[in-house]
């Protein structure tokens, strides 16, 4: 599967005054949390080799700290206060790079007393980031606690989210293959802006030539290709489709992928039944939820804002599921605050209900999701100005329908409707199971674009 991984740079801080015995005890409970949190995603790259103890608190450490974080490409700093800390190296530090920076120290266990001065962390942490703020760097907090609790691991899980999110969309490279269909206006977007504002780089790509791969690879018996054909029948029933629209369908996955891969992107938009029925007579719909199972998670209809949104979210599951991307259809006939999100067939298999056999229909996959918990999300703008919209819902049962679906259940679905209709979204929206709501809150906040909360109320209906 397609991942990411985040190199880390720590630069803890301490005050020149203050004890440096019980700054590294400090040091070393903290660190013990930061190694052990998703070590198989996440290069830690410390001070331990720059200063003493690897603890920064004076000035003429920050010149060889900066150059080795500047060598190591570190995609986020955590600058963690032992004490009261040394405000200008931690600015000096975060000044000098355009990553997400974390700030943190633990709680003081007791006030100051006669003859023994505290750590007064806090204090510190007050006057530090005011000095981060005069420095122009934007930076993320975990409330003042202890370095074991919940509060801190979890702070730290998604700051790191975060970093995994800003490092995806500013290096994330789409492949746009064909055009968007001619009725979809509600698609278009400006792929300049995604470049000037974020990095976001789009690789057109021909669906003509995707489809011609396609057709060479079943004529030649590639090997790959037949390997995955031989998968993709033990997985599904196929029996109401010719074995020549199976082929096509399994063959249409692996061209898809490989120009994917062929020009370095890591996510799709695709013009899917207005272009390939054409070309070889079925929708590429198996291929995008295949797939996103890989990490290369693929939008239907062109909708190139509907990529990046999947691409959000797959880096804020850090890579660990697949995402999908469903139509706004109807409320569920069986409750009032209930939505089906469905499409004609491009979910994920991975996330298929154990429940539910898949089937292969008309080149379109046909299953429910399993139950859970999601996060939904759309990135999208309207005359230059981004938004995203985030909410959260459990999952729930509703009459069953054909192609891939699941039905959402939230607490006011009045209220995301209104959400839905009066900001600048459309009747996609970007899934993934867990709950990130706080995770991509703070990654509007990084991207400097608006944040739309489904949880709180926006323009009323009539």
């Amino acid at each position: 599967m397609y991942r990411e991984s985040i190199v880390l740079g720590v630069a803890p801080t301490k005050r020149g005054i203050l004890s440096m015995e019980e700054a590294s005890r400090q040091k070393d409970r903290f660190m013990k949390v930061v190694r052990e949190a998703m070590p198989d995603l996440v290069q830690i790259v410390d001070l331990d080799d720059i200063c003493e103890n690897g603890i920064l608190y004076t000035m003429d450490d920050v010149p060889a700290a900066i150059e080795k974080f500047h060598t190591a490409r570190v995609d986020a700093l955590f600058i963690p206060f032992c004490d009261f800390g040394e405000e200008q190296c931690a600015a000096a530090i975060a000044a000098a790079f355009k990553v997400p920076v974390l700030v943190w120290g633990a709680r003081d266990e007791v006030p100051n007393v006669d003859g023994a001065r505290g750590r007064d962390t806090q204090c510190g942490m007050f006057a530090a980031t005011k000095v981060l703020r005069r420095c122009g760097v934007k930076y993320s907090y975990i409330i003042n606690c202890e370095t074991e609790s919940a509060t801190f691991r979890t702070g730290l899980d998604r700051f790191l989210r975060v970093a995994a999110i800003l490092k995806s969309v500013r290096s994330l490279r789409i492949a746009v293959v064909g055009q968007r269909p001619g009725p979809f206006m509600s698609v278009m977007t400006n792929e300049g802006n995604l470049l000037t504002r974020f990095g976001i780089q789009t690789i057109p790509v021909s669906a003509s030539s995707v489809a011609q791969r396609a057709t060479e690879m079943i004529a030649k018996g590639d090997s790959e290709f037949e390997e995955y054909y031989q998968d993709l029948k033990s997985r599904m029933d196929c029996s109401t489709m010719p074995e020549e629209g199976v082929r096509t369908a399994a063959a249409l996955k692996i061209s898809l992928q490989r120009f994917i891969t062929e020009n370095n992107c890591s996510a799709a938009a695709v013009e899917c039944w207005s272009a390939f029925r054409a070309l070889v007579g079925i929708p590429p719909c198996l291929a995008l939820g295949e797939l996103s199972d890989l990490g290369l998670p693929a939008s239907c209809e062109t909708d190139l804002n509907g990529a990046v949104t999947m691409a959000i979210l797959r880096a804020c599951a850090l890579y660990e599921q697949a995402v999908f991307l469903a139509d706004l259809t109807i409320r569920n006939p069986e409750n009032d605050n209930s939505e089906l999100l469905w499409h004609c067939g491009p979910f994920p298999y991975s996330l298929k209900s154990e429940s539910c056999p898949a089937r292969l229909v008309e080149a379109r996959e046909r299953f429910e999701l399993r139950q859970g918990h999601l996060t939904l999300a759309r990135f999208d703008d309207i005359d230059g100005e981004y938004t995203l919209f985030a909410g959260e819902g459990g999952t729930t049962t509703g009459p069953e329908t054909t192609g891939t679906y699941v039905y959402l259940e939230v607490d006011d679905w009045k209220r995301w409707e209104e959400k839905l209709m009066f900001g600048p979204y459309i009747h996609h929206i970007g899934c993934v199971y867990g709950s990130h709501l706080p995770v991509l809150r703070e990654v509007a906040r990084y991207l400097d674009i608006t944040f739309d909360d489904a949880s709180v109320q926006g323009i009323h209906s009539l």
